[in-house]
């Protein structure tokens, strides 16, 4: 059997701290500590369904980074290229929200050791070695100028290897803070990627691109097909590399009950999954990321069965919504039962 090829995700994993429960930041007396990041949480995803998975960042020489890299090992992901610096890692506080009250995200990352890095830091030539996949997030080069270059340094590097290369938009307006907008750093690194995962959002706050005749992609549960489509072609005439383009659709009822819909446009093809009615939501971080990683494995996985891919990814990021914590910590045969219909949720004896 051929050796299966890595995927390797770059980016800032952090120190996650939650309060309990659906305790208030006010009033909480404690957090509870875990990590996570997008492409971290992308890297897991992979590694829980068999497939090799590399995560790249930069993290300061203290405890609690081991501790994270303890964590990242735990589920088989391979950290052999994290470059250590710098004097923290970056935080992120959460409030679960509940019923009407949205869930907050406070984030202290300024001056993280993945935000001080540079180009020329990374050896991306041996990274790749022996890597099929490239994935990265809009959320690196927000962090910092510095992240942003490497980022594009790592992205050119994948492409002269021969890696297909993705990218979760994932477009954060809180972090954009270092002098430089979004629409002015983004286009560069989107052009040379392969398969893009966004939303309406992102491709107007990103690349002032909006559905064709102004309508809404989603709207009171249902899918415009026809809108989605359009901004998909605007997607491809601006990036001709593209290939797939791929969008998460969630529909907030309240906090605790989401629907969750996935769609991928591929050679002029509008694939749908099954919708998914999510009443009792454990965690909803990382749901993007738990489709983002399903994605992935299923366009390797089952190759040239991007219907199957797609229900897989759908199917992972529902499940995500039921595991506490930014991981997906579901396994490649929990996922196939959701994708053939089994929710049922009975005890496996």
């Amino acid at each position: 059997m051929e050796k299966k090829k890595k995927v390797v995700c770059f980016g800032e994993v952090m120190l996650r701290l939650a309060t309990p429960g659906y305790l208030r930041f006010t009033q909480s007396p404690a957090f509870a500590a875990t990590f996570g990041g997008g492409e971290a949480n992308v890297a897991v995803s992979l590694a829980n369904y068999g497939w090799p998975a590399e995560f790249v960042t930069r993290l300061p020489e203290n405890d609690i980074a081991r501790a994270c890299l303890m964590d990242l090992h735990r589920y088989g992901v391979d950290t052999s290229h994290v470059l250590f610096g710098g004097e923290r890692m970056g935080i992120y506080f959460l409030e679960t929200g509940a019923v009407n009250r949205a869930s907050q995200v406070i984030y202290d990352r300024a001056h993280s050791a993945l935000a001080e890095i540079g180009p020329g830091m990374v050896d991306w030539e041996q990274v790749f070695a022996e890597a099929a996949w490239f994935h990265w997030t809009g959320i690196t080069p927000a962090v910092s100028q510095g992240a942003a270059a490497t980022c594009l340094e790592a992205i050119r590097a994948a492409k002269r290897s021969g890696l297909t290369v993705s990218c979760d938009l994932n477009y954060r307006k809180n972090l954009w803070k270092y002098g430089k907008k979004a629409s002015e750093v983004m286009p560069a690194l989107v052009a040379e990627s392969d398969l893009l995962l966004g939303n309406e959002e992102d491709a107007e706050q990103v690349f002032g691109i909006h559905p064709e005749g102004g309508n809404a992609l989603y709207s009171e549960g249902r899918i415009d097909a026809a809108a989605f489509a359009s901004v998909c072609r605007q997607l491809k005439e601006r990036f001709p590399r593209i290939g797939k383009i791929a969008i998460t659709l969630r529909g907030a009822i309240n906090a605790n009950h989401n629907t969750w819909k996935g769609l991928l446009y591929a050679d002029g093809t509008l694939y749908q999954s099954r919708p998914y009615d999510i009443t009792h939501i454990v965690d909803r971080v990382g749901g993007g990321d738990a489709f983002m990683g399903g994605l992935i494995y299923g366009l390797l996985a089952y190759p040239g069965e991007e219907q199957k891919a797609l229900d897989f990814a759908a199917a992972a990021s529902c499940l995500k919504h039921t595991v506490y914590g930014d991981y997906n910590q579901v396994g490649r045969a929990e996922v196939e039962k959701l994708m053939e219909g089994d929710g049922s949720g009975r005890v496996v004896r």
